[in-house]
C-alpha cells in the first residue's frame, strides 16, 4: 500500500511539474513581466484600453475634479451594493446599482432633471460599476453624467466628507 501511494505521489509531482513548465513556456512574456514587477502596470493599461473601447461615450473625472463637482452641488450616485453604501458613502448621494438601472429608473431617479450634473462612483479604480451606471443613465436621457474613476476608496483616503446610513 505504501509503495502504491509513493508511485501515485511521484506521478502527481511529474504531472504538476510538466503543467508548470508548459504554462511558463506558453505564458513566458507575462511570467517575465510579473517576475520583474511590471505586470500590474500592464494590466492597468489593458483595463484602461478595454474601458475606453467599451464605455466610449462616458465622460470620466479624477479625484480633484470629482471633489470640485461635489463642492458645486452635483448629485453623486453610488453604484456599489446597498450594504457598502449604507456603511459609508459620499454625503447626499443616491444608491443606484447597475441592477436597479437595468430594471428601469428607480423611484430615486425618476424625479431627477435630465440635465442635472450627476457623478457616478463605485468602490475603487478597478471597479466598472460607475461606468455601467453612467452609461445606462445616459441611455435613459441624462445629459450631464460623468464617472468618477478613483472610486470611494480614493475619496475616503483623501479625507473628503463621508456619511453613513441610507
Amino acid at each position: 500500500m505504501n509503495r502504491v501511494w509513493r508511485q501515485d505521489l511521484a506521478w502527481a509531482g511529474l504531472i504538476l511539474g510538466a503543467a508548470v513548465f508548459i504554462g511558463l513556456v506558453q505564458q513566458w512574456p507575462l511570467a517575465r513581466q510579473a517576475w520583474q514587477g511590471e505586470l500590474s502596470p500592464l494590466l492597468a493599461q489593458v483595463r484602461d484600453q478595454r474601458r475606453a473601447e467599451q464605455f466610449q461615450g462616458v465622460k470620466t473625472v479624477n479625484l480633484a475634479q470629482a471633489y470640485a463637482l461635489f463642492q458645486q452641488g452635483s448629485l453623486f450616485v453610488d453604484a456599489r451594493p446597498a450594504d457598502e453604501f449604507t456603511e459609508l458613502h459620499v454625503p447626499k448621494s443616491l444608491n443606484i446599482t447597475p441592477d436597479m438601472v437595468e430594471a428601469g429608473l428607480t423611484e430615486k431617479a425618476k424625479g431627477l432633471a435630465r440635465d442635472r450634473e450627476i457623478v457616478v462612483y463605485c468602490g475603487q479604480v478597478s471597479c466598472d460599476l460607475a461606468l455601467k451606471v453612467a452609461e445606462k443613465l445616459q441611455s435613459l436621457g441624462f445629459t450631464r453624467v460623468t464617472a468618477f474613476m478613483g472610486g470611494f476608496r480614493a475619496w475616503d483616503e483623501a479625507g473628503y466628507p463621508a456619511d453613513t446610513g441610507k
